[in-house]
């Protein structure tokens, strides 16, 4: 049987998620107010017992969300605001769950770049690329990169599909 806090968490990671993924679609950014606000949240409903995590689990929640995506945004794979909703969800969902929603956001990811880059289409070139990627570790970025090869995409969707997921214990 769900509990209040199931349906709290839900729908505040859903709420976000939409939030996000509709500011990230339209401005290629998700603000940072956006990514405090559902922190902030995620440590309130820690403190007041209304989310089922403790608030050491919430802050270990961010802490692990921002630990999985750092590497992404250092090597120029994801933006500063991808990395800081990724955290913020964290603190709302825990480490456990955040930890499932990093595996399914990287899923949801890819399948997002492969229909993106067929849709631009530059599907192939782009398959090409990320073999290279892989097997060079990452000597290639730089030109993948680059502003005139138009590759990036915005990837609140894919945190907000990941999360989602993880969130409802799938």
């Amino acid at each position: 049987m769900a509990r209040l806090s199931d349906f709290i968490v839900v729908g505040t990671v859903v709420c976000g998620a939409v939030a996000a993924t509709a500011i990230d679609l339209r401005t290629r950014r998700v603000p940072n107010a956006l990514n405090a606000l559902i922190a902030s949240i995620g440590i309130v409903l820690a403190v007041t017992g209304l989310s089922g995590v403790s608030v050491g689990a919430a802050a270990a929640g961010l802490g692990v969300g921002l630990a999985l995506m750092l590497p992404g945004f250092l090597f120029g794979a994801t933006g500063a605001g991808d990395v800081k909703l990724f955290a913020a969800m964290g603190a709302l969902v825990g480490p456990s769950h955040i930890l499932r929603g990093f595996f399914f956001t990287v899923v949801a990811g890819g399948v997002l770049a492969i229909a993106v880059a067929a849709k631009r289409g530059r599907l192939r070139q782009t398959l090409d690329r990320t073999a290279v990627l892989v097997a060079t570790g990452g000597l290639n970025a730089a030109a993948i990169e680059a502003p005139v090869e138009n590759n990036r995409f915005a990837y609140a969707p894919a945190i907000a599909i990941g999360v989602t997921l993880a969130t409802l214990g799938l």
